[in-house]
C-alpha cells in the first residue's frame, strides 16, 4: 500500500489536470466536443477503403502521397490530404485509434485550429526534412539515401506524435512526453527508416511550437517586471496557469 500510494500521487499529477478537461469536455458535450476528429476519422477511413480499390488508389496517391522526389508546389498541395492518408502496409485499425485518441484529446485540450495548424506543421516539417535528407546523401548530416525519395511520406503518424509531445508540454505532463520522445527514438534504433525519421523532424516541430509562447510569456513577464521597477510600482505578477480544476500551461 505504501508503494500504491506515491505511484498513485504521481498519476494524479501527471494526468490529472488532463483527464479532469477530457472528462470534463465529454460529459457536457459527448461526441460534440471532438466534431473535427470524427471528421479526420472518417476521412481516413474513406481514403483507406480508396485506396485498396482499384478505382481509387490513382486518385488518393495523385491527391494526398507525397514523396521527395515530387516536385515541391505539387508536394505542398498534397500535403494536407497527406495527413489523413494511412500507410498501406500497417493496419487501418492503428492509425484510426491514433486519430481518435490522439486528435480526440488534442481537440479538447488545445482547441480546434491549434490542433489542426500543429497537424499541419508536423507533417509540413517531416515532407521537407525528407527533401533536405535525400539531397544531403547517405553521407551528409541527417543524410537519407536516395531511394527514400520514392517513398511515401508518413501519414497521420507525424501529427499524432507532435500533436502529443504537445499535449504533454501543455499540461505539463513530462513524463509522458519524453517516454514519447523515447520511442520515437527507439524505433529509429531497431528500424531506421524513413517514417522514424520523420516522426523526429514531427516532434522538433512540436518543441519549437511549444517553445514559442513560453518565450513569449517570459518576454511579456520581464517587460511587465521593468516597467513595475521603473514607475516604483511593485511588479505585476502574470499568472501562466488557468484557475480552476483542470490548469494548464496557456497557449498563446
Amino acid at each position: 500500500m505504501r508503494r500504491v500510494r506515491p505511484l498513485g500521487r504521481a498519476a494524479r499529477r501527471e494526468w490529472g489536470p488532463l483527464w479532469t478537461t477530457v472528462r470534463a469536455a465529454l460529459a457536457a458535450n459527448r461526441l460534440r466536443a471532438v466534431p473535427m476528429t470524427l471528421a479526420a476519422v472518417c476521412l481516413t477511413a474513406l481514403l483507406q477503403v480508396a485506396q485498396n480499390r482499384s478505382w481509387g488508389y490513382g486518385p488518393v496517391q495523385a491527391l494526398g502521397a507525397v514523396r521527395a522526389e515530387d516536385p515541391l508546389p505539387a508536394a505542398l498541395l498534397r500535403t494536407p490530404l497527406s495527413l489523413f492518408v494511412p500507410a498501406l502496409d500497417l493496419p487501418v485499425w492503428g492509425a484510426l485509434a491514433q486519430v481518435l485518441l490522439v486528435f480526440g484529446i488534442a481537440e479538447i485540450c488545445l482547441g480546434r485550429w491549434r490542433t489542426l495548424l500543429i497537424a499541419y506543421v508536423a507533417t509540413l516539417a517531416g515532407t521537407l526534412y525528407a527533401r533536405i535528407g535525400v539531397a544531403a546523401g547517405p553521407d551528409g548530416f541527417l543524410g537519407l539515401p536516395g531511394s527514400d525519395a520514392q517513398v511515401v511520406d508518413t501519414g497521420p503518424s507525424a501529427a499524432v506524435v507532435a500533436l502529443a509531445v504537445c499535449v504533454c508540454c501543455a499540461y505539463r505532463a513530462r513524463f509522458t512526453g519524453g517516454l514519447v520522445i523515447v520511442a520515437m527514438v527507439a524505433e529509429i534504433a531497431v528500424k531506421n527508416n524513413l517514417a522514424g525519421k520523420e516522426h523526429l523532424a514531427a516532434i522538433a516541430a512540436a518543441l519549437v511550437l511549444c517553445a514559442v509562447p513560453a518565450l513569449r510569456r517570459r518576454s511579456r513577464q520581464g517587460l511587465g517586471a521593468g516597467a513595475g521597477t521603473l514607475s516604483g510600482a511593485p511588479p505585476i505578477r502574470s499568472w501562466n496557469l488557468r484557475r480552476g480544476p483542470a490548469q494548464r500551461t496557456s497557449w498563446w
